[in-house]
């Protein structure tokens, strides 16, 4: 029962971070897009960038507690899987929004959720921060 309630209080703190995450990740899409008038695509790739340095942080301190893994090492990890999900936001916002014609924040919205928990979540939880046999612990 103890590990079932660490799985479902780690993915809730997991949540909350995608979220703070993704605020940073809109906020600056939006400004880039429809303040300065960058194409979606570009900025919503910058947008998933600034987003995945903050939520790399918040997972590193707080859901994953991962001090005993030294940070070059998570760092390398992060930036494989990061680099999955800038491609997966980036690639999916941009073919989801020229196939339907929806607008593009609709289309990043329906991707972003789709890729944290299908990718960014589940290779955080296995790859980056996971304290199994992993090179550099």
């Amino acid at each position: 029962m103890g590990n079932l309630k660490n799985t479902i209080a780690t993915f809730a703190k997991a949540q909350c971070s995608a979220w703070v995450a993704s605020c940073v990740d809109f906020g600056i899409t939006l400004l880039l897009a429809n303040v300065l008038g960058v194409w979606y695509a570009y900025a919503t790739l910058v947008g998933a960038f600034s987003g995945g340095l903050v939520n790399c942080g918040i997972n590193y301190r707080w859901v994953f507690h991962a001090f005993g893994l030294k940070k070059k090492y998570v760092a390398l990890r992060y930036v494989v899987v990061w680099v999955g999900s800038i491609a997966f936001n980036t690639l999916g916002t941009w073919r989801l929004t020229e196939l339907t014609g929806m607008n593009y924040i609709i289309s990043k919205t329906i991707v972003a959720v789709l890729v944290a928990v299908l990718w960014n979540y589940q290779m955080q939880r296995t790859f980056v921060f996971h304290y199994g046999k992993t090179c550099g612990q």
